[in-house]
C-alpha cells in the first residue's frame, strides 16, 4: 500500500491517527541514528533513506537517475514495515537481527527478506532498531551493493 505524499510531514499526517505517534517515533528512532551521508524522503510511496546520487553517482541500476535505496518506512493496512536492505544483501546482519530480536520484544519475528512488519504498536523493540540503523555506514552499503551487482 502506497500513501501519495509530497513530503514526510504529509505522509506521516495520512496515516491512521491511532498510529501516527509510534510511527513518528519509528521515524525519529531510524533518522536519528543511521551514519551521515544518507539523505531522507520520500521514494517508492514510503518515507525512505537513500544514498544520495552525490555520493553515489551510478544510483539505483533498478531505476536509473534514482538515489540507492537503503531503509524505508511505510504504514501498511495491517502493520508498520521497517525495509533494511543491508539485511537482505549481508546475512551476517540479518543473522545479528533474528538473533537479537527475541530479546528485545516477546512477539515473534515477522519477516521478509528485508521487511520487519510491526502489527503490534505497543510493542516495536525501538532500542533493537536503533542498534539496527547505526550498523551500517553508507560506504559499507555502497560497496555490497556494488558487490552483490556483479555478482
Amino acid at each position: 500500500m502506497q500513501i501519495p505524499s509530497i513530503s514526510i510531514e504529509d505522509y506521516i499526517s495520512k496515516i491512521p491517527e491511532e498510529r501516527q505517534e509510534v510511527f513518528k517515533k519509528m521515524f525519529d528512532t531510524v533518522n536519528d541514528n543511521l551514519p551521515e551521508g544518507f539523505k531522507q524522503g520520500i521514494s517508492y510511496g514510503m518515507i525512505g533513506w537513500n544514498v544520495p546520487l552525490e555520493i553515489f553517482p551510478a544510483g539505483y541500476h533498478c531505476t536509473p537517475g534514482s538515489p540507492l535505496p537503503f531503509m524505508s518506512l511505510a504504514s501498511q493496512k495491517n502493520f508498520i514495515a521497517l525495509y533494511h536492505m543491508g539485511m537482505y544483501a549481508k546475512p551476517e546482519l540479518l543473522d545479528w537481527f533474528v538473533e537479537e530480536f527475541p530479546k528485545h520484544s516477546k512477539r515473534k519475528l515477522d519477516m521478509g527478506k528485508s521487511c520487519v512488519r510491526f502489527k503490534k504498536m505497543d510493542d516495536i523493540p525501538f532500542e533493537l532498531i536503533a542498534e539496527l540503523s547505526k550498523k551500517m555506514t553508507v560506504d559499507e552499503w555502497i560497496n555490497i551493493y556494488e558487490t552483490n551487482l556483479k555478482k
